[in-house]
């Protein structure tokens, strides 16, 4: 029995929910629950680095010097930011791709992580590079 259902016709939804989600099939609720679990998963990871820059800029103090604490202090919580914003279109254009039957969007954040992590890695190698001298 085919469960989906088509939402042309408002379906139920809101007037805004209709505009974001731009019409189209329903997909099965499993996706569309799988879709919002990977979103608070990449809002945890933007919480956790924002903690991170919290934490070095708070307690890093007889380690790093001011400059540099402040660096990577930004560096995480700019990173916690775009990625906590990104995460909110990621999860909309996924929806929109289930809906309409399209191919899902490429993630544009795992690089933006990991390009991230690089980032405040190279600052922090760099530091204790130049600070064993």
């Amino acid at each position: 029995m085919d469960t989906t259902r088509n939402d042309d016709d408002g379906g139920g939804r809101s007037g805004l929910a209709r505009r974001v989600l731009r019409g189209g099939t329903e997909p099965d609720a499993r996706f569309t629950l799988a879709n919002e679990r990977t979103f608070l998963a990449w809002i945890r990871t933007s919480l956790a680095l924002m903690a991170g820059g919290i934490a070095v800029e708070a307690f890093t103090t007889d380690i790093f010097v001011p400059e540099l604490r402040t660096t990577l202090a930004v560096l995480l919580l700019l990173l916690a930011m775009v990625i906590s914003s990104v995460a909110c279109f990621r999860w909309i254009n996924v929806e929109r791709a289930m809906r309409h039957g399209t191919p899902l969007p490429l993630p544009f954040l795992a690089p933006l992580l990991a390009l991230g992590g690089s980032a405040v890695a190279a600052v922090v190698v760099v530091f204790v590079l130049v600070r064993g001298t």
